[in-house]
């Protein structure tokens, strides 16, 4: 019987399997292939053309505060001269950045600049223009001549630019004053002011009542 002639065989013949054709062992490594690469072609859950679906209109507060806490923040080291919001490096003689639009105002208002600054300071003063309030009165024509000659005055101390290739003057002054708190700003613009008050210790000048008033200057400063 089977069994019988089993038993009779010798142990290396029973265990012993016939080698399978090369053809078999072909399609077995191509259909492994074919599978391998079906499962490479599925398409990754973060890809662009998925349609993500709409967020939950009451979930959008909390989504927008994990997004804000998870921002990076990066707070201003406070200069050491600023004892709260005085500034204690301010003395005289102060020195004044002059904007573009402040020259044009004193025409205006037919003010001297620089009498009209110690007048309202009461200690000697020191106008500063910037090289980028030279270029924009450059820019502006003949209309603003008498400006551009009143910015040239030898009296007033000239300041490079912040960066090189910055004319946009406000970007200058809020950079330059940022960087180093020993100026007072003298501008008329809202807007410039506007980002300026949100700077501790930079006081403000400004034309009011054809006059020059000053703005967010400690009293004990004075004199």
């Amino acid at each position: 019987s089977t069994l019988h002639t089993a038993r009779a065989l010798p142990l290396s013949r029973r265990l012993h399997k016939p080698p399978a054709s090369r053809a078999a062992m072909g399609k077995q490594k191509k259909g492994k292939t074919k599978a391998f690469a079906a499962v490479k072609r599925m398409i990754s859950p973060k890809d662009a053309r998925i349609k993500k679906p709409a967020p939950n209109p009451n979930q959008l507060p909390k989504l927008e505060r994990q997004r804000k806490d998870a921002e990076v923040r990066n707070v201003a080291q406070t200069p050491a001269s600023l004892f709260f919001s005085h500034n204690m490096s301010l003395g005289p003689p102060y020195h004044v950045l002059i904007d573009t639009n402040f020259i044009n105002f004193s025409i205006q208002n037919k003010l001297d600049i620089m009498k009209s600054l110690m007048d309202c300071l009461y200690a000697k003063v020191v106008p500063c223009v910037t090289e980028a309030v030279m270029a924009e009165l450059e820019k502006l024509g003949p209309k603003y001549r008498v400006a551009l000659r009143l910015a040239k005055d030898p009296r007033f101390e000239r300041l490079p630019a912040m960066r090189q290739g910055n004319e946009y003057a406000d970007d200058d002054l809020v950079e330059r004053v940022t960087a180093h708190r020993i100026y007072i700003v003298a501008t008329c613009d809202r807007d410039l002011k506007r980002r300026l008050r949100k700077i501790p210790g930079v006081p403000l000048i400004s034309i009011k009542e054809r006059k020059y008033q000053v703005e967010r200057m400690p009293e004990g400063q004075f004199g």
